[in-house]
């Protein structure tokens, strides 16, 4: 690494945004430096000002965003106050980007390769045949298979990971110098993640190029990055190597950030005996209960140690074949059974496409089985066949689904969005169901001044808490959170977890917990299912899993959890 001239500089660098008559301070007087073939990692929680300072460099800030003042130094050129058609001119050949959102940034109704060429035709790199040549090398670069087949194809065509490598193709197709990754594999798995990380560690290696990594993930900054820049409320509060700021955080928010983050915090189990207890005694009463029922006249099926009995569930989807006459079976569960155990949380677990959330909806009654059973409390789905019975399904389970933007109804107040429930199941009088939305809303830790809001104005945070309370609104006796905080930065996510393990404490309730993050499931989980191609691999309890991994399998999603290796300080 070059220490003599540097890349890019930063100095005292303030972005505003135009809010009426109001300047609101997104950056506060930041400075770094980045030399050429470094990566730095900017980390922070969602507001702290980090795609901002990014989106600044590369002259992307939105219609009312300024740079209020200071410098931004790229090869010498002070670029913060330069035309637009100079900034342009940078952008692609010099500094490339890799977004965020591969769906939303790749456009749906071109071919893929239609897209990198446009990269290169716009940034003078090849046109024509050239170009489609270029093309189909950009994308085997990016470790695409059948390449020359992939260009041809759409978007929708390629899973969350290799829409990612395209989009890495199209960001170094014009190799610059600087590459600015904003959080490129955040909704990805972590095994997929670290193919991508490790490909994109190669392709910048090989060619020289400078990475300015966004992330909220502190285990894959430290792994990735030589140097860490921690940003809070718009100012850059701690800035050096990496590993050394992990093992000896300074400032009390990098602490806080370090202490949370679970990719790091896997290995401490602090809070493992304390919820062992809680479920000890959530199991010992469910057995009393038990037998309470079998010596009463009470209803058969209530009360039962396991909650949830799955045996043999399986699906098979009829998908088109290569003729458009052809019918190809595909079994995306395939032969699946466990129990979940009444006050636990069973965690399911596995790369995208392995069947988890395929099982979580035959569980909730939303996809009919191919065959096999789903059993709730006694009861078994298959025999559930009037609309009452179903109807008395939905309120003893409840869903939390993944991604608080676009689970919540955007033209309803948070108050109809938790009274909802209540109101289509003919639940109390208004002014009753007023009291509970108002009971729930403390439940989350929301203030009642809430209701009156709409989900546009509430953080993703507290979007998922409100999601959280309208899932708890029936007293369910079962929550199953599909993917539920993978799209929370750290310490919201840190947040929600300690929130579903006071309410499981506080209510008995069982959790049935899809994710493709392990960290996270050492944090909340007592049993795990590793599935893979719609088989389970691996069933066992999380220390046993953790500690002892059987199949080759599970030790490669273990392996793949960013920052699990590293070792910090007291």
């Amino acid at each position: 690494m070059s220490t003599t001239a540097p890349l890019l500089q930063i100095v005292d660098l303030r972005v505003g945004f135009r809010a009426g008559k109001q300047i609101l301070t997104a950056v506060d007087g930041a400075s770094l430096t980045i030399y050429p073939g470094q990566t730095i990692a900017i980390v922070g929680e969602s507001g702290s000002g980090k795609s901002t300072l990014a989106h600044a460099v590369i002259g992307l800030l939105p219609g009312n965003g300024t740079v209020q003042g200071g410098e931004i130094l790229f090869d010498g050129q002070d670029i913060a106050h330069a035309r637009k058609d100079a900034i342009m001119a940078l952008r692609g050949s010099s500094i490339g980007l890799v977004p965020q959102d591969p769906m939303s940034n790749l456009n749906p109704l071109w071919r893929v390769g239609t897209q990198i060429k446009e990269a290169l035709v716009a940034n003078g790199v090849a046109k024509g045949a050239a170009a489609d040549k270029r093309v189909v090398e950009l994308l085997e670069e990016a470790g695409l298979p059948d390449a020359e087949r992939r260009a041809r194809q759409y978007p929708h065509e390629f899973s969350g990971g290799m829409r990612q490598r395209a989009l890495i193709a199209m960001g170094l197709a014009a190799r610059p110098k600087l590459l600015i990754a904003d959080e490129p594999t955040s909704a990805l798995d972590v095994t997929v993640q670290k193919q991508i990380l490790d490909h994109l560690d190669e392709l910048t290696d090989t060619l020289g190029v400078a990475v300015m990594l966004i992330t909220h993930d502190l285990g894959l900054a430290a792994e990735r990055a030589d140097h860490l820049v921690v940003m809070y409320r718009g100012k850059i509060v701690e800035s050096g190597p990496a590993r050394e700021i992990l093992q000896n955080p300074e400032h009390p928010y990098t602490k806080r950030l370090v202490s949370k983050a679970p990719s790091l915090a896997s290995q401490r189990l602090s809070s493992v005996q304390a919820r062992a207890e809680v479920r000890e005694q959530a199991v010992q009463t469910a057995a009393e209960i038990a037998e309470e029922i079998a010596h009463s006249d009470a209803e058969l099926g209530e009360g039962r140690e396991d909650i949830i009995v799955v045996e043999h569930l399986t699906k098979v989807f009829s998908l088109r074949g290569a003729r458009p006459w052809q019918k190809v079976d595909f079994a995306a569960v395939d032969d699946v059974s466990f129990r979940l155990r009444r006050g636990t949380t069973t965690a399911i677990v596995g790369e995208s496409g392995s069947g988890k959330s395929t099982v979580a909806r035959m569980v909730l009654d939303l996809l009919p089985p191919t065959s096999g059973d789903v059993v709730f409390d006694g009861k078994n789905l298959r025999d559930l066949t009037s609309t009452a019975e179903r109807l008395r399904l939905r309120r003893q389970m409840q869903p939390v689904f993944q991604n608080p933007y676009a689970s919540l109804d955007p033209l309803y107040s948070i108050y109809q969005s938790i009274e909802e429930p209540l109101r289509t199941h003919d639940v109390g009088t208004k002014k009753e169901r007023e009291t509970k939305v108002r009971d729930l809303l403390d439940k989350v830790s929301l203030p009642t001044t809430v209701m009156s809001r709409y989900p546009g104005e509430l953080s993703g945070g507290q979007r998922q808490r409100v999601a959280i309370a309208r899932a708890l609104a029936l007293d369910p006796e079962v929550v199953i959170c599909d993917e539920a905080v993978s799209a929370l930065d750290v310490l919201v996510q840190a947040q929600i977890l300690e929130l579903l393990n006071d309410l499981q404490a506080e209510l008995g309730l069982s959790y049935l917990f899809i994710t493709h993050d392990l960290a996270v499931v050492r944090q909340i989980a007592d049993d795990v299912l590793v599935m893979q191609d719609g088989k389970v691999v691996e069933a066992a309890s999380v220390s046993e899993v953790f500690d002892n991994p059987r199949e080759l399998y599970t030790r490669r999603l273990l392996d793949a959890i960013p920052g699990a290796s590293i070792e910090l300080g007291a």
